[in-house]
């Protein structure tokens, strides 16, 4: 049996990337600009900074699209850490310990790195381009 809504798995897909990325972007500013949400910013030499480093420009190289599978992998093993040094230590759940939102984006990157960026990417779009031109040449030659 073909779910309902198989005909658009791929633009579903596209914007599950794109918010996924644009959301974690978003906790990247907040620990490294400071925005949204006013807290102050923290140094990127820092270990939070530096996470924050990572969510914002993983987050936004997913959201567009580029270089995807690599950026969701790093984001995806950030959030293993992230998930191992602050919240498993308070417990094994993760609705008790704080750590679901660490786990859940650990898992969706994971899939998306497995996965591919997919339609309404750059990779994707460069994959396009290639393939012209290789047809192209082919065709001249």
């Amino acid at each position: 049996m073909n779910p309902f809504l198989a005909r658009y798995s791929p633009y579903i897909y596209a914007i599950l990337r794109i918010v996924a990325g644009l959301s974690f972007a978003l906790h990247g500013t907040q620990k490294i600009l400071g925005i949204p949400g006013g807290k102050p910013p923290l140094s990127i030499t820092s270990f939070l900074g530096f996470g924050g480093l990572l969510e914002l420009v993983c987050g936004l190289l997913i959201a567009i699209g580029l270089l995807t599978s690599y950026a969701a992998f790093i984001a995806s093993g950030e959030m293993a850490v992230a998930y191992f040094m602050l919240h498993a230590s308070k417990g094994f759940l993760p609705i008790v310990n704080g750590g679901e939102l660490a786990m859940l984006y650990c898992f969706l990157f994971l899939y998306i790195a497995a996965h591919g960026p997919g339609i309404w990417s750059i990779d994707a779009s460069r994959r396009r381009t290639r393939a012209k031109s290789s047809a192209s040449l082919r065709q001249e030659g």
